[in-house]
């Protein structure tokens, strides 16, 4: 199907349920601002560092889809509707906001929006899901709107407003801390710097959802100290833990996992060393070396799935890598 069809070229839309009604029309209004509001989430989505709003503004995303499209409806339109938002949905916000809001220290007067991209970004997708509110409030006085979508936008704003307090103090704290480390000199005479372990995680992270498959990445420093870890939704708990020794193995040993896997078979050189280093060492593949100027710098691990899938998310992550450092970025 063309994305184009010029039946809008008169000025004019379809509901869902069929009926057309004039682009200008406060109904198109109100599902056209949804949907500008989670645009906004998407861009916010890329900027964010928090694991908290990374966690839920996909989910924040698809709620409001759903909204809009209950917006977007006819009266005839609403009974083809598979899903609406229910009372849960808002409940969901609420504890949210309260679990979000506990963290964050006490407020003393008015902030000023942004001071982060990721924080600015949740701050203009909050003012947008306001004008939101304000014009499905108005809608409601022309026709039947359901009090639970006015609800609903109320507490998305606030909650957007204690996301974006908690990723600008979290993005700062990231922010010092990298600093201190340009000072220390880790990693940034040899290349692998927090930024550059970030691009390897998230390049990881990408060739996981190719997979439909949620992971662990770990990145640590060329002694196996960790540098970065993060855990996508819904990957195992106890990936996080191997994740970490994938990593720390390939850069104590300056070698990939799976290849210590064939020397640690029974009758081969290495044979029982996962039982040293305080069982430290893992011998099944999905951890990489990293390597600059032809030395070990650090290493990256990965795990969620099969032995396979682990090593394939690590493989493109460090293709990643190579190619920045053989380009000289």
């Amino acid at each position: 199907m063309k994305v184009y069809t010029r039946t809008g070229d008169k000025g004019e839309t379809s509901l869902w349920g069929g009926r057309r009604v004039s682009k200008a029309d406060l109904q198109v209004e109100c599902y056209g601002t949804v949907d500008e509001a989670n645009s906004w989430l998407g861009l916010a989505r890329g900027l964010v560092r928090s694991r908290r709003a990374q966690e839920l503004l996909p989910v924040l995303q698809a709620r409001l889809q759903i909204l809009a499209s209950e917006l977007a409806s006819t009266p005839e339109g609403l009974l083809k509707l598979k899903e609406r938002l229910q009372e849960d949905d808002i409940r969901r916000l609420e504890q949210a906001i309260d679990e979000i809001q506990a963290t964050l220290p006490p407020q003393k007067g008015f902030v000023l929006p942004g001071g982060t991209r990721g924080a600015g970004a949740l701050d203009v997708a909050r003012t947008v899901v306001r004008r939101a509110e304000r014009l499905v409030v108005r809608l409601r006085q022309e026709r039947r709107v359901r009090e639970e979508l006015v609800r609903y936008l109320n507490r998305l704003s606030d909650l957007l407003y204690v996301l974006a307090r908690a990723e600008g103090d979290e993005e700062l704290v990231q922010l010092v801390k990298e600093k201190v480390l340009e000072r220390l000199g880790v990693g940034r005479e040899r290349g692998l710097t927090l930024e550059a372990a970030r691009r390897l995680v998230t390049a990881a992270q990408k060739q996981a959802e190719r997979l439909g498959l949620p992971v662990v990445a770990a990145v640590v420093d060329s002694a196996g100290q960790l540098l970065l870890l993060e855990r996508q939704v819904g990957a195992l708990i106890a990936s996080i833990d191997i994740a970490w020794k994938k990593a720390y193995t390939a850069a104590v040993l300056k070698m990939p996992t799976h290849t210590l896997a064939d020397l640690a078979q029974p009758g081969q050189p290495l044979f029982g060393i996962e039982a040293t280093n305080e069982g430290r060492l893992v011998i099944f593949g999905g951890g990489f070396p990293l390597l600059a100027g032809g030395e070990v710098v650090g290493a990256l691990g990965v795990s969620g799935g099969t032995v396979e899938q682990d090593m394939e998310v690590a493989q493109a992550a460090v293709r990643v890598w190579e190619e920045e450092n053989v380009s000289g970025k």
